[in-house]
């Protein structure tokens, strides 16, 4: 087992992690930026390194820092968190090539589905369902036009290198397409270095069912169920929950099956996530992989009472999984406090927490990284905390999510919670009759 664990990474994952390392008597190191030396998790770590200004390219993506923050500190592994450098291919590598264990999978697995392109490749030959597309990049305008036509309306372009929403563009008919094409080559380019766009069909009426999956390094696969994200704006998850209101036996047999094949086609290595969406007819078409822990593991943790982020340590030191599936046992739900205002437009609201109080109670989990007097900077994500409720049913854990979300007290910023406790009195919501667009016609009172 490994004897002390740098991770690099900020916020609330970092603090999760340290947690369990240090139940499981394993030493920790925090690295931060002079933007975060009041953090918690510069605070609870065994050791702290400041490794570069506010900005994340001068510190948690500069990897020379980072590397010699290991080094001075003799850690013999690296948790990466989620974000920043945790699905980079390149850093994986580095870390294994000065001897130092990457807690996650290895260059060539995150390499076999960082590109959406190869990935989707990889999956056809695996036997997983793919959304129907063209092969391969779009080379021109002409060549786009043409398999629009071929493929039909509507159509979505994506970025090969995207994410977050990032490069993607829905095309309801002709007329939108050049327009669409040039505006996401042009985002591509600039979030992420790469202009090179694919294109699919559009699934109307989708929804975003992720299943969570763990492999070996004994070629042993297995899942952990699932988890429904379609409560999203703009591509990006506000709540996540576990088991999905739309899931059947049936339904979840096969895509939990068509996950396996999905890690195992790239003899996957540590905890990760393979995303489908599911159309209104219990059709599922293989998205992405996430091959890293996902911000929204804690809804899988509590259904079936486990540490992912244990599980991830384990796989790394060398320890055989089970093999065995698992079916969600509870009902759990996650709705993300951002510092954002939901009265406009979600706007980002960093500054100082004047006042703070996190609830409690029976079925309530808490995962922060903030206290009062806490400043939220500007340059990071926005995520103040999770908060997770898990119940028998369904019914009672939205109700034991609004009665938290009613204590839950934070001042000196705005936040999600108003949208929240709309929400969980929303009776769509309550029926479980939602899709990806659902926010599209959803009003903040």
């Amino acid at each position: 087992m490994f004897k002390k664990i740098l991770i690099a990474n900020r916020g609330e994952i970092a603090l999760r992690v340290i947690r369990t390392a240090r139940e499981m008597g394993i030493k920790t190191v925090a690295v931060y930026s002079t933007a975060d030396r009041d953090s918690l998790h510069v605070k609870f770590a065994d050791e702290a390194v400041c490794i570069g200004g506010p900005k994340s390219a001068d510190s948690y993506l500069n990897v020379p820092h980072i590397m010699a923050a290991a080094e001075i500190t003799n850690a013999d592994a690296i948790h990466p968190g989620y974000g920043f450098l945790a699905e980079n291919a390149k850093f994986s590598g580095i870390c294994n090539d000065h001897g130092i264990k990457f807690i996650g999978p290895t260059p060539e697995m995150i390499n076999a589905m960082g590109d959406k392109i190869t990935a989707k490749e990889t999956m056809i030959k695996a036997g997983v369902p793919v959304v129907p597309g063209g092969e391969g990049l779009l080379q021109s305008f002409d060549h786009a036009l043409g398999l629009a036509r071929e493929i039909g309306y509507p159509i979505m372009m994506k970025a090969t290198a995207g994410g977050g929403g990032k490069g993607m563009r829905l095309v309801w008919e002709e007329s939108e397409l050049e327009k669409a094409y040039n505006s996401a080559k042009t985002e591509a380019a600039a979030a992420f270095k790469n202009d090179g766009l694919y294109m699919e069909k559009f699934v109307e009426e989708p929804r975003h069912i992720e299943i969570q999956v763990a492999g070996d390094q004994y070629g042993t696969v297995c899942h952990l169920g699932e988890r429904d994200c379609s409560i999203q704006r703009r591509h990006q998850k506000l709540v996540e929950e576990s088991p999905s209101p739309f899931m059947t036996e049936e339904l979840r047999y096969r895509m939990g099956e068509a996950a396996k094949k999905a890690a195992g086609a790239i003899n996957y290595e540590s905890v990760g996530t393979i995303e489908f969406l599911v159309d209104k007819h219990r059709n599922f078409y293989f998205m992405e992989m996430n091959t890293r822990i996902q911000v929204e593991h804690c809804v899988t943790e509590e259904v079936i009472n486990y540490d992912l982020i244990k599980e991830q340590i384990l796989i790394a030191a060398g320890q055989k999984i089970s093999g065995k599936d698992y079916a969600p046992q509870m009902h759990a739900i996650e709705c993300r406090i951002n510092a954002e205002d939901p009265y406009n437009d979600f706007r980002p609201s960093p500054g100082k927490i004047t006042v703070l109080h996190q609830p409690g109670g029976h079925g309530v989990r808490v995962d922060s990284h903030v206290y009062a007097g806490y400043v939220i900077p500007p340059y990071y994500d926005s995520m103040i905390g999770k908060l997770i409720t898990v119940a028998q049913t369904r019914q009672e854990a939205i109700d034991t999510m609004y009665r938290a979300l009613s204590e839950y007290v934070i001042e000196g910023v705005k936040t999600t919670i108003p949208f929240h406790l709309q929400l969980m009195k929303d009776e769509r919501f309550i029926s479980g009759d939602f899709n990806t667009k659902f926010l599209e016609s959803f009003v903040l009172k």
